[in-house]
């Protein structure tokens, strides 16, 4: 690929994660290198089970526990946003100097939202990300800055979710 371009999957539906780990498979698969870093979530989730034996596929780990940002304190807040900024930092540096060809940061813009990432820092580096490099964000409502940077914006909206119920979330399914 000569131009690479920025991805946004969005919405407040189930499939945000999923539809881009799909992408991810799809392009180790064809021989792309992929690297994947998952903001707001611990190293537990049933992906990983897979995606880290695919050839192609880099998954740099999280924290070991993590928790909504609405369960933070504000100092647990500041600590996260220190966090956050020196990891997207690092996963964007390996990215380039190690050619990756594909970049996943999965829950990025909820992390944004939650004030926990600056979002200019983010919109910087896409506005300046190497030309080749294909990158994909997630989460629910992103700015209308963000939008404006995407060359895809896919919405999936929820209808129906068990989770209106009272059901949790399941391994396999949800988590």
């Amino acid at each position: 690929m000569k131009k690479g371009l920025i991805h946004i999957y969005c919405g407040d539906g189930k499939g945000k994660t999923t539809s881009a780990m799909g992408l991810a498979v799809r392009a180790a698969g064809y021989g792309m290198k992929v690297l994947i870093y998952q903001f707001m979530k611990d190293n537990t989730t049933s992906e990983r089970n897979v995606l880290e034996v695919i050839p192609n596929i880099t998954i740099i780990d999280g924290l070991q526990k993590e928790k909504f940002s609405f369960q933070m304190a504000e100092k647990e807040k500041q600590e996260r946003k220190e966090f956050y900024t020196k990891r997207f930092e690092e996963i964007t540096k390996k990215a380039e100097e190690e050619g990756y060809d594909l970049l996943l940061m999965d829950e990025i813009i909820y992390t944004i939202r939650a004030g926990l990432l600056d979002e200019e820092i983010v919109l910087n580096y896409l506005k300046g990300k190497p030309e080749s490099l294909e990158v994909v964000l997630t989460g629910n409502a992103p700015s209308t800055d963000l939008l404006a940077v995407a060359d895809y914006v896919s919405e999936i909206k929820k209808i129906k979710h068990p989770y209106d119920q009272g059901l949790p979330a399941r391994y396999g399914i949800e988590k």
